[in-house]
């Protein structure tokens, strides 16, 4: 399967994340994903499953998964929003996609490198973006969004 709609595209870009409590750094980094694979790109976001999130961080998202999925896909950038494998397979997700583009976040490092291995083992032709942290003057993460909302009742 080469990238998942109908259309034709110029490339396929994949980014992958959790996207619990959506906000403005998860649309930024979307839209420079998208960018990444240039014009008539198509993106396609694996958002990853509860239970994925809670062997990988120790704790459950906030907001449940067919949530945020939806959530990602009704982004303007966004043309398919998939849940991931149950057991965190990202060479199934490479093979089932089979993307010319893999965005990376900033805090995505142990994954990169993963990406990096199966690439070079499988002698596929993918190029990995980094996408910088956005300095933005307002809250641009879920650890933010948690704890703003602790601060706020401790007053």
């Amino acid at each position: 399967m080469r990238g998942l709609s109908n259309r034709k595209k110029e490339k396929v870009v994949l980014a992958a994340g959790v996207f619990d409590l959506l906000h403005i750094g998860h649309v930024k980094f979307l839209e420079e994903a998208k960018k990444a694979g240039g014009k008539n790109s198509e993106l396609i976001v694996i958002v990853a499953r509860d239970s994925t999130v809670e062997k990988r961080k120790g704790e459950r998202p906030v907001v449940p998964e067919a949530q945020r999925r939806a959530l990602v896909e009704a982004l303007k950038v966004v043309d398919t929003a998939l849940l991931g494998y149950e057991e965190f397979n990202m060479e199934k997700v490479i093979e089932k996609i089979i993307p010319d583009v893999i965005a990376v976040g900033y805090d995505q490092k142990g994954i990169e490198e993963e990406l990096r291995k199966i690439i070079q083992k499988r002698g596929l032709e993918i190029e990995i973006v980094r996408i910088d942290k956005f300095e933005i003057d307002e809250i641009n993460s879920s650890s933010d969004i948690k704890r703003k909302i602790i601060e706020s009742f401790k007053r």
